[in-house]
């Protein structure tokens, strides 16, 4: 049975990896997030068979459940997984609770690192792993420190574990877009913003064209994307900019 494994895929970009995979010819899709509601109504959009799997990832034992899932099934194969779930804050340091903080880094970083040990026996020659980062990972970003922080190891471990599993025959890219407009993650980062440190979020892209375009980069096995201009301009001027500077220029652009 060929399956993909979509994390965040309640809405947003995780809903249009469901969507883009649907025409993969795949046996089932398995929709992983929080809400049940809205996993129905994606599930009730595409074509492909789909497991439903409401859980959150911050819970420990959220991953335990899906190596469980998988124990159940004759002969599985992961053709993709797709480490979408995540989430940031806007604030000083100080500003944000540890426990949200803390929450933070399990579902950015420790929950892709388990669902990737689970589900690599089930991958051969030909699977995709698509890790969602950001080109906040490219460098430091006050205001947002700890989510760019956890970005930052997501595209580092993307890195590493693409040379590893090369001679598999397994590719791995990681996800670095800009801002995306129709994503519930700004509103959700906004809501401890305190002092109204990101004013402007300008130029955003879009799911469905981040979506589009890492599903196809993970095709041609690029390993890492930048689906966007802004992203993309982001990514080289990390290269060649000090960061004391580009830290500057963040937090001028988004006072713009």
């Amino acid at each position: 049975m060929n399956i993909a494994i979509i994390t965040g895929a309640s809405s947003g970009l995780g809903a249009w990896y469901a969507r883009l995979l649907d025409a993969e010819g795949l046996d089932e899709l398995w929709l992983i997030a929080r809400r049940e509601k809205r996993l129905q109504t994606i599930a009730g959009l595409i074509k492909t068979p789909a497991r439903v799997l409401a859980l959150d990832l911050a819970d420990e034992d959220a991953i335990r459940m899906i190596e469980d899932e998988l124990a159940t099934i004759e002969a599985p194969e992961v053709r993709w997984l797709v480490n979408c779930a995540g989430f940031g804050c806007i604030g000083r340091a100080g500003d944000i609770p540890i426990a949200t903080l803390t929450q933070m880094v399990q579902v950015n970083c420790t929950a892709p690192l388990r669902l990737i040990s689970a589900a690599l026996p089930f991958m051969n020659a030909g699977s995709c792993i698509l890790n969602v980062a950001s080109c906040a990972a490219f460098q430091p970003v006050p205001g947002v420190g700890v989510y760019a922080a956890t970005k930052s190891f997501l595209l580092s471990y993307s890195r590493s574990l693409g040379h590893d599993l090369a001679p598999q025959g397994i590719g791995v890219t990681a996800v670095c877009p800009y801002w995306i407009r129709d994503t519930e993650f700004i509103s959700r980062a906004e809501t401890t913003d305190a002092h109204g440190l990101f004013k402007n979020f300008p130029f955003p892209t879009d799911a469905e064209t981040v979506a589009r375009r890492s599903i196809r980069a993970a095709k041609n096995g690029i390993s890492v994307c930048t689906p966007d201009a802004v992203s993309f301009l982001d990514r080289i001027a990390a290269k060649f900019l000090p960061k004391d500077l580009l830290m500057s220029l963040m937090g001028l652009w988004h006072r713009i």
